[in-house]
């Protein structure tokens, strides 16, 4: 989960700043606005969870485990989402594919399968 959070902190920055998002001269200002906001929420909850996972007091209980999976999937809950909205596409033209998709659900997918592993050695 901690790959997890690194991934959500630092990967819409990696694939959104550039001229295709941020720096796109055809987006209006708003439009940056919300892919901005959208990048920094996708820092905070990494960070989130980072600190849930590894920050000072942190322990072994099952509420910092809960913080962290949450802290770690909600960006990507999110995303899966979006697709619901009017006019929305995983990925802009010609391109075909999801691989938003396909990374978010690859990453709650893990983000299930490390709660779930890290919940049972919690118990024993």
């Amino acid at each position: 989960m901690s790959l997890t959070s690194i991934s959500t902190m630092c990967g819409a920055y990696i694939a959104d700043w550039n001229e295709t998002h941020i720096h796109n001269p055809n987006w209006p200002p708003h439009a940056k606005f919300h892919n901005a906001q959208t990048m920094s929420t996708g820092a905070a909850l990494g960070a989130i969870g980072l600190w849930a996972l590894w920050g000072r007091g942190a322990d072994a209980s099952g509420e910092r485990l809960k913080l962290a999976t949450g802290a770690a999937s909600l960006y990507w809950i999110t995303q899966m989402s979006a697709i619901a909205y009017p006019g929305t596409a995983f990925m802009d033209p010609p391109k075909k594919g999801a691989p938003q998709a396909v990374l978010a659900g690859a990453t709650l997918t893990l983000n299930g399968l490390a709660f779930a592993l890290e919940r049972r050695r919690l118990r024993r």
